[in-house]
């Protein structure tokens, strides 16, 4: 589903076409001069590391450099993502099983926070888990999915008490240079060992009249395997 939506995008010039290696480790991408710089993935990885899960990209420019403008409100406002998909199921991550695509992201938004138990993180780079589903109310096909009104489904204890199903965990982050790193210790993440990733940069937005879908992929920047193929294998670092 997420491969065809996103191939479809592709076609149609949201983002710049490239196909990767089918069985590439780390999935490498050659550079697009039509991507901002800050968002050309070049190289994006996953591997193990003793006890410790470390989730890389690289740009062909400064990575974070670039972020949204604020809007001074929440309703319409944007968010910048580094994102992982992964085969990950929605449990694995705290969620109710079979939830939508389990992706780790990255993200800057300087109009609102969300950080786990009412913290501030409007003005700092920041890991998310977000599950995503399909939407065609949304750009770029896809949505963070919602969780309807009244509904309370099994959450995370770092969850940040929005009608998302969404994650703020507090993983160590760094960008160094041209590169993006999140390390997540294995304890909290063991399904990671073998499984298939992807990477993506894109641009999200809220919904302006805050109803379903309330977060969209509004932009997809770039698609390091090109058609979110998922062709990436999580294995042990040298």
């Amino acid at each position: 589903m997420l491969a065809k939506l996103l191939t479809g995008a592709i076609v149609a010039g949201t983002v710049s076409s490239w196909l990767g290696a089918a069985h590439a480790h780390p999935i490498e991408a050659k550079p697009v001069e039509a991507v901002m710089a800050s968002f050309d993935i070049v190289e994006t990885a996953i591997v193990t590391k003793n006890d410790t899960a470390v989730f890389t990209t690289r740009v062909r420019g400064a990575a974070g450099s670039d972020k949204p403008a604020a809007t001074g409100k929440f309703e319409g406002s944007a968010v910048y993502a580094y994102v992982w998909p992964t085969s990950l199921n929605s449990d694995e991550i705290g969620f109710e099983k079979d939830q939508g695509i389990v992706a780790l992201a990255v993200t800057f938004h300087p109009d609102f926070d969300d950080a786990a138990y009412g913290g501030r993180n409007r003005d700092v780079w920041h890991p998310h888990w977000v599950v995503l589903n399909e939407d065609k109310a949304c750009n770029g096909g896809l949505k963070v999915t919602d969780i309807p009104e009244g509904q309370k489904p099994r959450v995370p204890p770092t969850w940040p008490k929005v009608p998302l199903l969404i994650d703020s965990p507090d993983y160590p982050t760094a960008f160094k240079g041209d590169a993006v790193e999140v390390a997540i210790p294995l304890s909290l993440l063991g399904g990671i060992q073998g499984a298939s990733f992807d990477g993506v940069t894109a641009g999200l937005k809220v919904n302006g009249n805050l109803h379903s879908p309330l977060l969209c992929v509004d932009n997809v920047f770039k698609v390091a395997s090109g058609n979110l193929s998922l062709p990436g294998k999580v294995v042990p670092g040298k």
